[in-house]
């Protein structure tokens, strides 16, 4: 097997490898030549080492029972029925494995089990059977970006370039700088706004009636206007032309419109990660007039009240409220 090869696709020992990689260790080789010589990762040889070695050391015909009993006997979550219940239902209420191991953790929970224990489990079986891979975020068929050709960029009056937005909005240290965004839908003319603050990672969504720039000025101004000055700091959009009115906003309510580079969502690539998540419970092919206002609102609760690992697994509505300085009762 190539170098190349090596480690791309992981398959089971079987007892002809276990008996190769005793005698290797006998050799005194270390697991860095014997993974060459197998064709396998150094990490899968101590892995192997580790779990299936005896009180007299590593032995293929204990190794391969010890392997072959674990199998059988299936992963911790599955023999579990509390743990099969915690993680079934914090899939279905939007969570990443990485938010449910990371809260886990937090919490203490004496049964507390790993992001990859979680994810082979979704993936296992007895998790595809009970559905769960359709709660994972990304449900694409196959991973990684997809093109999006033939965008046309509309002028946009005094726009400013995201070379020029202060440096400390950046880092998504200082609190108040947001990211701006549209979610559309099947019909041309649902359309959702979508805003999250940098620093906290706090969401708002509001539908609007057209791409307006006018209306969309004007939504931006509604759900931003409550808030205190020291929160409304930045703003961050893309090049398209319902964003026109910045300036209107500015004037409004102080916000201050900054502009990515053409082609560049990943400039504010906190608001296309929301938009995603968002994707769970809003399809693009729905119908976004199947939602009320109330159904809309709760699904964005939801987001905003699924820890974050970014946050050391706190909610963005946590974060949010700590950097307003308001205490939250549990």
């Amino acid at each position: 097997m190539s170098g190349i090869a090596m480690g791309t696709e992981y398959n089971h020992f079987t007892l002809d490898e276990r008996c190769r990689l005793r005698g290797l260790m006998e050799m005194g080789l270390g697991p860095s030549d014997i993974a060459r010589r197998l064709g396998r990762h150094r990490g899968t040889i101590h892995r192997e080492i580790a779990r299936n070695r005896c009180a007299s050391g590593y032995r293929p015909d204990s190794a391969d029972r010890m392997a072959w009993v674990r199998k059988r006997r299936g992963s911790k979550i599955e023999r579990s029925a509390a743990l099969r219940d915690c993680v079934g239902n914090c899939l279905a209420m939007g969570w990443s494995p990485e938010e449910i191991a990371g809260r886990m953790e937090l919490g203490a929970v004496e049964c507390a089990v790993s992001t990859e224990t979680i994810y082979r489990y979704v993936h296992s079986p007895a998790g595809r059977r009970a559905g769960l891979p359709r709660y994972l975020a990304q449900r694409k068929a196959k991973r990684g970006r997809r093109r999006r050709n033939g965008r046309r960029e509309p002028s946009i009056p005094n726009r400013v370039s995201i070379d020029q937005r202060p440096a400390e909005a950046d880092g998504r240290i200082a609190f108040g700088h947001w990211e701006g965004d549209l979610m559309h839908f099947r019909r041309q003319s649902d359309i959702l706004l979508t805003l999250q603050e940098r620093c906290s990672r706090l969401t708002l969504a509001g539908r609007l009636h057209s791409k307006d720039a006018s209306d969309t000025a004007d939504a931006i101004i509604d759900q931003l206007a409550g808030l205190p000055s020291t929160a409304v700091q930045t703003i961050t959009h893309d090049n398209g032309g319902e964003f026109a009115r910045h300036e209107r906003v500015k004037d409004a309510i102080g916000l201050r419109a900054f502009f990515c580079d053409p082609h560049s969502p990943w400039q504010r690539g906190g608001i296309e990660n929301a938009n995603g998540r968002l994707r769970r419970d809003l399809p693009r092919q729905a119908s976004l007039s199947g939602y009320s206002d109330k159904d809309i609102d709760s699904i964005v609760w939801n987001l905003n009240a699924t820890p974050r690992k970014c946050l050391g697994f706190r909610t963005p509505i946590e974060a949010f409220a700590s950097q307003l300085g308001v205490a939250l009762e549990n």
